[in-house]
């Protein structure tokens, strides 16, 4: 393991935990130490979860370590569904329980007689990849367990797969996504996974018209939910005012509604006032405009394919988390294990637009216009929820910053 200066990249317990946090009406149940527990609430709060009567652990002792006594889970399983009924329990095994080999499936199966909610296991434990393994997995469990069969049909609703919590300016990003959809076609979102959502909607989720995948990782979510309940989906998610206008188009052809001409001439009125982007860039004399996107996966793909349009081609675009969740990653992308790699690849970048990261930024000369994309926040901190980076108004606060930059080129 390399030694980090900054923050590790979080583990796939992590990411479980995270996306289970905003469901309503279920509670998550760590089996392992209080201390684990503990110490990663910091992150959540940062994150905007709630987390009161939504997080539990049930503590371990050293006898529970070395004979394996799994008494502590089930008296915590039935102590939370007497006292806070919920629909769902999501028991998740710590590190400690996942080295020890804890059989947490096996003690959920024997303990569903005994309760009214559905119990429902995650064993990882931190040490079968990143969280964006983690968020892949709950993704897929949700999808199987949860739905309900022969749903009501949802003609207005499409629900939001690959969302995540752990994403900067995710509930900026769901407030764009819910306005273009509005707007667009008249429908709203049912499900989200994963943020704030009721579980009855997760329940009731293969009775929507469609199904809208923003990552990766949630593609085998959808490919689950197509099986079950023939529903068709679309990959993809809205970078750029281009981007989003053949994102809203795809959704048109799958659910059968034309977008609506106001919505239409929205985005076509950003397209024509930024057409003469790339011809300005075209004729700097000395400089020659450059950009380096760090961030997930999605955000610097889509993102780097809008500069490009504009006129701002991408040096660099380095991947935060591991690759190994991604089908055909483009060949452009890196990932770097260690810190130091990428501090590497920062450190003589001169002159360039960087969207990245907080940690990025302290690598990097200040010769450099920077925009924060991604997590972490190590200065400062995320509240506002009108700021996204997805859609109309994102591609918008997006090209302030490529003006910012292209004022300082000669």
């Amino acid at each position: 393991m390399s030694l980090t200066r900054f923050l590790p990249v979080p583990s796939d317990r992590m990411g479980i935990i995270w996306s289970l946090l905003p469901i309503e009406n279920t509670v998550i149940l760590e089996y392992g130490p209080a201390g684990t527990t503990h110490f990663s609430m910091g992150l959540f709060s940062e994150l905007g979860a709630n987390q009161e009567n939504h997080l539990f652990t049930t503590h371990m002792s050293e006898d529970d370590v070395v004979m394996g006594d799994t008494k502590r889970l089930e008296e915590a399983i039935v102590e939370i569904d007497k006292n806070l009924c919920p629909k769902v329990i999501f028991v998740v095994a710590s590190s400690v329980a996942a080295v020890i080999g804890s059989d947490i499936k096996g003690v959920c199966n024997y303990m569903q007689e005994k309760v009214q909610a559905k119990l429902l296991s995650f064993e990882q434990g931190g040490f079968r990849g990143d969280y964006s393994s983690g968020i892949k997995e709950t993704y897929k469990l949700l999808a199987k367990e949860v739905p309900i069969d022969n749903p009501k049909p949802q003609t207005d609703r499409v629900n939001l797969i690959g969302f995540s919590m752990g994403s900067y300016r995710a509930a900026s990003d769901r407030a764009e996504i819910e306005r273009l959809l509005d707007k667009a076609f008249g429908i709203k979102i049912g499900a989200y996974l994963c943020g704030k959502t009721a579980i009855e909607d997760i329940e009731n989720m293969g009775g929507a018209a469609a199904n809208l995948v923003i990552r990766d990782e949630g593609v085998d979510a959808a490919e689950i939910l197509r099986k079950r309940f023939g529903t068709p989906y679309i990959k993809g998610a809205p970078y750029g005012y281009k981007g989003t206008l053949k994102w809203l188009e795809e959704i048109s052809g799958i659910i059968g509604k034309p977008i609506n001409p106001e919505c239409l001439e929205e985005i076509n009125d950003r397209i024509s006032d930024t057409v003469y982007y790339p011809m300005n860039t075209m004729m700097l004399k000395k400089d020659k405009p450059l950009a380096v996107l760090i961030g997930e996966y999605e955000t610097i793909t889509g993102i780097g394919k809008f500069l490009a349009e504009m006129g701002f081609p991408s040096q660099k675009k380095i991947c935060l988390h591991s690759l190994k969740n991604i089908k055909n990653p483009d060949e452009t992308v890196m990932y770097y294990k260690s810190e130091k790699e990428r501090m590497d690849e920062l450190e003589n970048l001169h002159r360039c637009i960087i969207l990245g990261d907080d940690p990025s930024m302290s690598f990097c000369a200040k010769d450099n216009v920077f925009l924060r994309i991604s997590m972490p926040v190590v200065r400062g901190a995320q509240i506002a929820e009108h700021l996204p980076i997805m859609g109309i108004r994102g591609a918008d606060f997006i090209t302030e910053y490529l003006e910012e930059y292209l004022q300082m080129l000669r």
